[in-house]
């Protein structure tokens, strides 16, 4: 979800910074690229360290996840070619998965966005019990769905998540993110979900 369908990192930033400010800290564009794709718990572990403070992590999780609600709820920034694409992928009759990190307090206000139909499925970060890096998100996403890993193709902007997919067995297409993807074995990088329609998804699992 983030940085593959919507422009959110921006937002992440935008919050992340704030909180630092907050705890009487400083947020680079280094800060965000060594925690893009991972979990909130890891990141407000990151943070208390950064500035030694005794705010418990808990409390600065629900700083983030507030603020990251309250922006999403008043606009959600679709990425080139996102909402094409799952338009054509449903007009097919794939179906269609979003597997994301994000807790499900902020998938809401991005379905309401894109649509709920959109998808088949939809898993966040706080309802499965190993996050990305680890396959499990993708392999009870593929379950559910009741289809091979092998034949879902994941679409991805973050290490972890490629990382996740790959070890799940799915062939990946990866997105430019915060943090440039290197080419691996059953990964196609692209410039954009522009460059991704239904005949180049099939050709990675025919």
């Amino acid at each position: 979800m983030d940085g593959t369908l919507i422009d959110s990192e921006r937002l992440w930033f935008e919050v992340e910074e704030g909180i630092m400010a907050r705890l009487g800290g400083t947020w680079s564009e280094a800060d965000q690229t060594h925690l893009v794709g991972g979990s909130l718990a890891i990141a407000t572990a990151y943070m208390v360290a950064k500035t030694g403070t005794d705010v418990p992590e808990e409390e600065i999780g629900r700083w983030m996840m507030d603020g990251m609600s309250e922006l999403l709820s008043s606009h959600v920034p679709l990425l080139p070619g996102a909402k094409e694409l799952l338009c054509e992928v449903r007009d097919a009759g794939i179906p269609i998965a979003l597997v994301t990190s994000s807790q499900r307090l902020l998938v809401e206000p991005v379905l309401d966005a894109i649509g709920r139909d959109a998808f088949d499925l939809t898993l966040a970060g706080n309802e499965v019990v190993h996050m990305k890096p680890h396959p499990e998100p993708y392999l009870t996403a593929a379950e559910r769905l009741g289809a091979d890993p092998r034949r879902c193709v994941a679409l991805e902007d973050s290490p972890n998540g490629l990382a996740s997919a790959a070890a799940a067995g799915c062939p990946t297409i990866a997105v430019p993110g915060v943090v440039p993807p290197e080419p691996a074995p059953g990964r196609t990088i692209v410039g954009s979900l522009t460059e991704v329609d239904v005949p180049f998804l099939v050709s990675l699992v025919d």
